[in-house]
C-alpha cells in the first residue's frame, strides 16, 4: 500500500486530530471524537486508515506512557476498522448516517468487554475476575457508547471533507 506525500500529510493530520480530540476531551471520560474519526476515515481511505489510527495510538502511548492499558489500543481501534470495513459502501444515502452512529456507539459499548480479556491475561484474572471487572465497566461503557453514537453526527459530515480532500489530491 503506497501513500502519496499528499496523502501522507492528510493522514498525519487526521491522526493530529484523533489525538487532540482526545487531550481536549479528556475532562469527559469516554467522551471523544475517536470512533467518528476512525468511521469516516475509514470509509473515504479504507486500508489507509490503519496509518492515521496506529499513529494515534503510538501517540497516546508517548504521552501517557506504554503501560498496560495501553496494549489493549493495538487491537481496540482496529476492531472499529474493521467493523467500518464491512459496511457495505453502496449502502442508500438515508441510512449511512444511522449505520455510522449504531457501529460506533457499539464500538463504545462493547469497548470493556474488548479490553477484559488482555486485563485478565496481565493481572492473571481467571474468567469470574474477568466477568467483574467488565461489569465494574459498565457505566463507562454505557457513557462511551451513547457519547459515540451522538458523535456519530459528525461522521458523514466529516466523511464529505474527508471524499472533496481525498478528490483534490488525486487530482493535483
Amino acid at each position: 500500500m503506497k501513500l502519496s506525500l499528499k496523502e501522507t500529510a492528510v493522514l498525519a493530520i487526521i491522526s493530529a486530530l484523533m489525538f487532540a480530540s482526545k487531550i481536549i476531551m479528556q475532562l469527559l471520560p469516554n467522551i471523544h471524537l475517536l470512533g467518528a474519526l476512525i468511521v469516516a476515515t475509514t470509509v473515504v481511505f479504507r486500508a489507509k486508515a490503519l496509518f492515521p489510527i496506529y499513529t494515534y495510538v503510538f501517540l497516546d502511548g508517548f504521552v501517557a506512557g506504554f503501560a498496560t492499558w495501553w496494549i489493549p489500543y493495538l487491537y481496540i481501534w482496529t476492531v472499529l476498522w474493521a467493523a467500518a470495513m464491512l459496511l457495505p459502501r453502496n449502502m442508500p444515502t438515508k441510512i449511512k448516517p444511522i449505520v455510522y452512529m449504531i457501529v460506533s456507539a457499539l464500538h463504545g459499548f462493547l469497548f470493556g468487554i474488548l479490553y477484559a480479556p488482555i486485563q485478565a491475561l496481565l493481572f492473571g484474572l481467571d474468567f469470574k475476575g474477568m466477568i467483574a471487572w467488565i461489569i465494574a465497566g459498565i457505566p463507562f461503557d454505557l457513557t462511551h457508547g451513547i457519547s459515540n453514537f451522538f458523535c456519530g453526527l459528525l461522521i458523514c459530515p466529516i466523511i464529505l471533507v474527508l471524499k472533496n480532500t481525498h478528490k483534490y489530491i488525486n487530482k493535483n
